[in-house]
């Protein structure tokens, strides 16, 4: 029998208050916790997620082309990190409005350390295409065939194939007093071309300008007879290298070197000061493809004085300019994947389960009014969230359906059974996040599917995103109006259900619909805070409730018993909360802390972190998901929700938090949580410098994987222990 069976546990105020005076007394003996030492610096942070990604290219356990696309990944990650971050930090500078965050790092020395990072980082990312990847897949017969490899029959080829498809859509531009340096779009492939010569009109300028056109693949795949077996591509960058003379008749091409331009990618609207945030989101789009440059990226090869006439054309310094053993626009061969069937170098597949209290189910509204359903995908299928939705657009029964959307994509099937409710007449109201960061044109299209469907589409509130992810359906049931809910993790995208780990929650507990209901009513319409029963939800009470419940766990530990805090997010960077935990390590309490990406927290600091463990999980699907358990002297609570602990999340979205309250579904999220902190090969343990070290298996330890043990659990048959 617990604790909690014995006796009345305090409650959170009498807890909260309690928690002030330990608070009082430990300030009074503790150090100081603004200490800009205790704090590690955003951005760095976020680079140190990006290297564990481009780690995961060297490990020789997983499948060669799954080692090929963490590359690509980490060249994603990076494109977004320049176009964001770093664009962020470059104006703060620009417009004299630098900010010091906790860290105490201002702007210009965070891009000095950046600078550094990025640059032997991805020099390393090329060592390892040029010396693990590529060999390695030319051993499997797959080959990215080089110039000067090409066969008789492949250069035949490749002419045939410039002169019909490539030559007709070049527009070289040659640069002179009437040409100036053209305007280049964000993140797009380009060639600064060296000539010697005079054209039919007498100009001699020496240089010119090659955008590769858009419209073409960056991998092509050479045909079968003019190789000897495997699968041969043929990058457009070497074609249009190879052929450059010809763009340039008469003229003598002294050299061509591919280069690549990242510029600020942030959206600088202000919704409060436009009338109609949809056009003006629509104009601000095309804006992005041309906004700041922040970062060049060039061949290795590029002579001194190009490279330097480039950087002045930008205005980048020598700093902002990477120098690449390779093709500038890596990402481009995510196409090796698609374009090779080999199954043996992907992960095995799996067939995401259906629990069995839905997997014959013919009316899902029977299964929920019942009990709730918690899923935890990609292990287990979205398929019955998007089932749901589907029921209740075809039920006669289903009145009414409001659904938040921040990514779905707008040829979702989520979107397609919001559309079909719509036009069989239910109340549908969508509230469309519109300034998802690059869904915004997804966005704006599948609100204009919605709308000429006959949905109300409401654009959330103005300055606040609306992240929170909801679904409530209202149905007729006898006399009565029953309410069911979908409250998850993560979006409502399909394709990310499968790639992402989420938790779902189905459910028609009363109270919480009833928060539901009311949430949306403040999304939709205008009036004070609404008292919620059970949910939490930001920017309001989110943030509240949890630092009263890390305050709690911090009274326990203070009065004797046993505290204990497990938290699992992708983020950790406010402050508050941050000085919360360190409080609490520093009264005793036990902190395990799953942090997938950016962590500001200082953890093993003696007298103020040591009883702080913070780990990192990457592996082969992206951990999303967002649970807080509290062990609260043996009467456990646990939220999941849509948040992570960031300023942004907590004070300035709408985001939710939600309790799981079923004995056995708590007993499962604890197992589950359990699993990922004793995880040695997908983890990565953070150091009190701010860097992480991996924990190897010892010689008596079973290795542990994670994500190898859910697909095994959850999927059984379907899934691969070694994937």
């Amino acid at each position: 029998m617990s604790n909690s069976e014995n006796r009345e546990s305090p409650s959170l105020e009498e807890l909260g208050s309690a928690s002030e005076s330990v608070v009082a007394t430990l300030a009074a003996l503790a150090p100081d916790l603004n200490d800009s030492s205790l704090y590690i610096h955003r951005e760095l942070s976020q680079l140190q997620f990006n290297i564990r990604v481009l780690e995961q290219a060297l490990d020789e356990d997983k499948p060669l082309l799954e080692r090929l696309k963490f590359l690509l990944i980490f060249s994603n990650n990076m494109d977004e990190f320049f176009e964001i971050r770093v664009a962020g930090l470059k104006s703060q500078i620009a417009f004299d409005h630098e900010i010091v965050g906790p860290d105490g790092i201002p702007p210009k020395r965070a891009l000095v350390e950046i600078s550094e990072i990025a640059h032997r980082q991805i020099e390393r990312q090329y060592s390892i295409l040029n010396e693990h990847i590529l060999p390695a897949l030319d051993r499997q017969g797959i080959r990215i065939v080089r110039r000067d490899a090409w066969s008789h029959k492949q250069t035949l080829w490749v002419r045939r194939y410039f002169r019909h498809e490539v030559a007709p859509l070049v527009t070289p531009i040659g640069l002179d007093t009437t040409h100036p340096f053209p305007l280049l779009v964000n993140k797009s492939l380009n060639f600064i071309v060296q000539l010697e010569g005079i054209d039919a009109f007498g100009r001699d300028s020496g240089l010119a300008i090659v955008p590769a056109p858009r419209v073409l693949p960056r991998l092509i795949r050479l045909p079968d007879d003019v190789c000897e077996g495997g699968d041969n591509f043929v990058l457009l960058s070497s074609i249009i290298h190879a052929h450059a003379d010809e763009l340039f008749p008469g003229m003598a091409v002294q050299g061509c070197y591919q280069f690549r331009l990242t510029r600020n990618a942030d959206l600088t609207i202000d919704p409060e000061d436009v009338e109609d945030l949809a056009r003006a989101l629509r104009g601000e789009l095309y804006s992005r493809r041309f906004g700041d440059a922040v970062r060049l990226e060039v061949a290795d090869n590029c002579p001194k004085d190009l490279t330097d006439y480039l950087l002045k054309q930008f205005g980048l310094t020598s700093a902002e300019m990477y120098e690449v053993n390779g093709p500038v626009n890596l990402a481009r061969l995510f196409g090796l994947s698609s374009k090779t069937e080999r199954a043996q170098l992907h992960y095995p597949p799996f067939t995401p389960s259906i629990p069995k209290v839905l997997k014959k189910a013919e009316d899902l509204f029977q299964v929920i009014a019942k009990q709730d359903v918690l899923l935890l995908h990609p292990y287990e299928s979205f398929a019955p969230v998007v089932d749901l939705l589907r029921q209740a657009a075809k039920d006669p029964n289903v009145l009414a359906i409001k659904q938040t959307l921040y990514r779905s994509g707008a040829n979702s099937e989520i979107v397609d059974a919001l559309v079909d409710a719509a036009r069989a007449g239910k109340e549908v109201t969508v509230v469309v996040e519109l300034r998802a960061r690059f869904d915004e044109e997804s966005n704006l299209t599948l609100a204009s599917r919605l709308q000429q469907a006959g949905a109300v589409v409401i654009y959330g509130v103005v300055g606040v995103k609306t992240h929170a992810k909801l679904m409530l359906i209202q149905r007729r049931e006898g006399p009565e109006l029953v309410r069911y809910a979908h409250l998850g993790t993560g979006n409502y995208h399909t394709g990310n259900a499968r790639l992402y780990t989420d938790y779902s929650l189905l459910t028609s507990d009363r109270a919480l619909c009833e928060d539901v209901h009311k949430l949306f009513s403040q999304l939709t319409g205008m009036g004070k805070v609404l008292r919620m029963k059970k949910l939490l939800h930001a920017p309001f009470t989110l943030k509240k409730a949890l630092l009263e419940l890390i305050g709690r766990e911090t009274a326990h530990a203070t009065a004797g018993r046993a505290a204990h805090i497990i938290a699992k997010v992708n983020a950790l960077t406010d402050p508050k909360v941050i000085r919360a935990l360190y409080k609490a390590s520093m009264a005793g309490v036990k902190i395990e802390l799953i942090v997938r990406g950016t962590c500001c927290l200082r953890p093993g600091v003696p007298g103020i972190s040591q009883n702080i463990r913070v780990r990192s999980i990457v592996g082969r699907f992206l951990e999303h998901s967002r649970v807080f358990w509290f062990a609260n002297d043996g009467d456990e609570q646990i939220y999941l929700a849509s948040a992570d602990l960031m300023e942004r999340n907590l004070d300035y979205r709408v985001e939710t938090g939600f309790p799981i309250e079923g004995k056995k579904l708590r007993q499962r999220l604890k197992k589950e949580l359990e699993l990922y902190l004793s995880d040695n090969t997908n983890a990565w343990l953070l150091q009190a410098d701010g860097l992480y070290q991996r924990p190897h298996a010892g010689t008596n330890q079973t290795p542990r994987n994670v994500q190898a043990q859910l697909l095994d659990k959850l999927c059984g048959a379907g899934a691969v222990t070694g994937a």
